[in-house]
C-alpha cells in the first residue's frame, strides 16, 4: 500500500512486477494490514478513521468499521467473527487535551454487522498495535505511553452473541 491509500495487490510474472490488481478504499493512509489466520482475509487500519475487511484472493471489499479517530491497528480474531481495533487521537495533538479525550480505548466489532460492542481502556496513550493470540483466547495492545498490555478474555466473551 502507499501513503495515498491505495491498497496495491501485485505479483510478478516477471522482472518487471507488473501489478495485477489494484484496489482504492481508503481516502487516506493506511497505518497496518494483517491478515486472518487461515489467510483468506485481511483488514486494513487507515487514518481516515475506518478500519476495512477484504478478501484475499479477489481484493474485494467485504465490510467497514467506523470510528471518530485515526485507525493505527486492527485485527481479526482466529476463533470468534469479531474485530479489534485501536488508535486515537494524534500523538502530536495529545499534549494539548486531556486522555479521557484522547479516546485510547481497543474497539471490538463484530466481523458480520460491523457494530462495536465493547471497548477496552488502559492505555494512556494512542493504540499503536493490536493482535490477537493465535488461539483466540487473549490479545495484545502496544500504546504510545511505552506499554505493552495483554489482555485474557473473560469466560463471558466466548459465550457473547450480537443481537441483530
Amino acid at each position: 500500500y502507499n501513503r495515498e491509500g491505495d491498497l496495491l495487490f501485485s505479483v510478478a510474472k516477471d522482472t518487471s512486477g507488473e501489478i495485477l490488481k489494484k484496489a482504492k478504499e481508503h481516502t487516506k493512509q493506511i497505518n497496518d494490514i494483517q491478515t486472518s489466520l487461515d489467510l483468506t482475509m485481511f483488514i486494513t487500519a487507515s487514518k481516515d478513521n475506518t478500519a476495512k475487511l477484504f478478501d484475499s484472493s479477489s481484493l474485494d471489499h467485504i465490510k467497514t468499521f467506523k470510528t471518530e479517530r485515526p485507525v493505527n491497528s486492527a485485527a481479526i480474531s482466529p476463533i470468534m467473527d469479531h474485530v479489534v481495533m485501536g488508535g486515537g487521537q494524534e500523538a502530536m495533538e495529545v499534549t494539548t487535551t486531556s486522555t479521557r479525550i484522547g479516546k485510547f480505548e481497543a474497539r471490538f466489532f463484530h466481523a458480520a454487522y460491523e457494530e462495536e460492542f465493547g471497548r477496552v481502556k488502559g492505555h494512556f496513550g494512542p493504540i499503536n498495535c493490536v493482535a490477537f493470540h493465535p488461539d483466540g483466547k487473549s490479545y495484545s495492545s502496544g500504546g504510545e505511553d511505552g506499554y505493552v498490555r495483554i489482555h485474557y478474555f473473560d469466560p463471558q466473551y466466548f459465550d457473547f452473541e450480537l443481537e441483530a
